[in-house]
């Protein structure tokens, strides 16, 4: 029997908490809950799959536009699952990076956020990304800059390297949860050349066995990069 091949940085763009929410008429937040309690079921499961790093997008530098209450209560909810999973990030070999700009975050988040990066420092078994305040567009500019900053060449590769994820590599495979067929900003640069996997089910509802199917549907394509 082949060998299904796992793909080694698998981005996830986890989408429709809300409508899985008010289906059953509950409002947004209830959902963004249970999307929540979601992260550790995948997240244990695509690294005891073999997938070394993960980046999760947990909140777009767009997202600033929904209801205020939403925000805050997004916001508390990144709070609690740090608090929460840091311990068991450490525990396992998990090294945790927040990628995305943490000015417009307050204070107490930016802590909590620093302490599980500064736990998690040491740690090489396996990366996850949680892009909060993250846009792609954002991101490439944030990475060209540092480099005039440096006075260094603005190349590809030296962009590559400026790059929020830049120790994760490129993902091989971007998923998107929730029916819609877009990228929304989210790893423009690194996803030159990744596979999509676009899912109908709702992000609460995305268990282990539908990442089981996109990793499957990733083992049988065929990537050329630009060859033939």
């Amino acid at each position: 029997m082949e060998e299904i091949k796992i793909p080694a940085h698998v981005g996830i763009i986890m989408d429709g908490n809300g409508r899985w929410a008010q289906a059953r008429g509950k409002k947004r937040s209830y959902g963004h809950h249970a999307g929540s309690a979601n992260v550790d079921r995948i997240v244990t499961h695509a690294f005891s799959r073999g997938v070394k790093a993960l980046t999760l997008y947990a909140f777009s530098s767009e997202n600033w536009a929904r209801p205020k209450e939403e925000v805050d209560e997004l916001m508390k909810l990144l709070k609690t699952y740090f608090k929460k999973f840091i311990k068991k990030v450490v525990k396992n070999d998990v090294r945790l990076i927040v990628v995305g700009g943490k000015e417009q975050l307050s204070e107490d988040l930016i802590k909590v956020i620093e302490d599980g990066e500064n736990s998690s420092r040491e740690n090489s078994g396996h990366i996850l990304n949680i892009a909060i305040n993250y846009g792609g567009r954002q991101e490439i500019v944030h990475a060209v800059n540092e480099l005039i900053k440096s006075g260094e060449e603005v190349t590809v590769e030296n962009i590559s390297r400026k790059l929020y994820t830049a120790e994760s590599g490129e993902p091989d495979l971007i998923i998107r949860t929730g029916g819609e067929y877009r990228l929304s900003n989210f790893l423009l640069y690194q996803g030159a050349y990744s596979e999509l996997y676009f899912t109908d089910v709702l992000w609460p509802d995305f268990d282990e066995q539908e990442l089981d199917k996109a990793i499957t549907a990733f083992g049988s394509r065929k990537r050329r990069f630009g060859k033939v």
